[in-house]
């Protein structure tokens, strides 16, 4: 696990290729609702008791307050699942945006935006930086199915503009995350990331979890809080 620390920390991300098993999938597979073929995947699953125990077991759980700290909590859940029918294409960018109960303006904070519902901003990168994202694998990941592309060493650069990323493509060799059925991504939210069209589209079902261990300034507040906090 050190050295899946030290590459995580240098490089922003790392690979666990035996992260779940074959009884947690099949638990996973079970609690999760399912998906319109067409719809790409499902936001919010925060929402979802059996769904946010999961981001809060042990076995997750471990691993985040490893690169956290103790108290790390999650903050979002996504669903997505590349098909036929929704295989899309992503362009190179960091992941900039929280999800927030409402709208409270505060300097280092904006622009605002809202997403099924739920009210998202872009924080200061300090915030940022005390986040983590977890990517389960249901499903593999494979050269064919639009896996996901990093540019290794970019969560270090902070937030970049549009027109400072075809540098980093330039001078970074692209790394693609080929993952099996039950492996995990850790990524750092400011890694440089996209992902291309499935050329032979079938199920990529992945659980993208983020978690925080920072509060937000008054006025302020995580949409979804640490459950023992408060209530949601």
């Amino acid at each position: 696990m050190n050295n899946a620390l030290s590459h995580l920390d240098s490089n922003g991300f790392v690979i666990l290729p035996e992260f779940l098993s074959a009884e947690e999938l099949r638990q996973l597979e079970q609690i999760l609702p399912p998906v319109d073929r067409d719809a790409g995947g499902l936001r919010n699953l925060l929402d979802i008791p059996p769904i946010a125990a999961v981001t809060e077991g042990e076995h997750v759980a471990s691993l985040v307050q490893l690169v956290l700290g103790p108290g790390a909590f999650p903050i979002r859940a996504i669903l997505f699942d590349k098909t036929e029918g929704a295989n899309w294409k992503v362009s190179w960018h960091q992941d900039l945006t929280i999800a927030v109960r409402e709208r409270c303006e505060e300097p280092g904070y904006g622009p605002w935006s809202s997403k099924q519902g739920v009210v998202h901003v872009q924080p200061p990168v300090a915030v940022l930086e005390q986040m983590l994202a977890i990517r389960l694998h249901l499903d593999e990941s494979g050269a064919g199915n639009g896996p996901l592309r990093v540019l290794p060493g970019s969560h270090r650069a902070g937030k970049l503009r549009d027109e400072e990323i075809p540098a980093w493509q330039q001078r970074t060799n692209a790394e693609v995350c080929l993952i099996p059925r039950g492996g995990a991504l850790v990524m750092r939210p400011l890694l440089l990331h996209a992902s291309s069209p499935a050329t032979e589209p079938h199920h990529r079902r992945v659980l993208h979890i983020e978690y925080a261990n920072c509060e937000l300034p008054s006025g302020l507040e995580w949409r979804w809080a640490r459950r023992g906090a408060r209530a949601a």
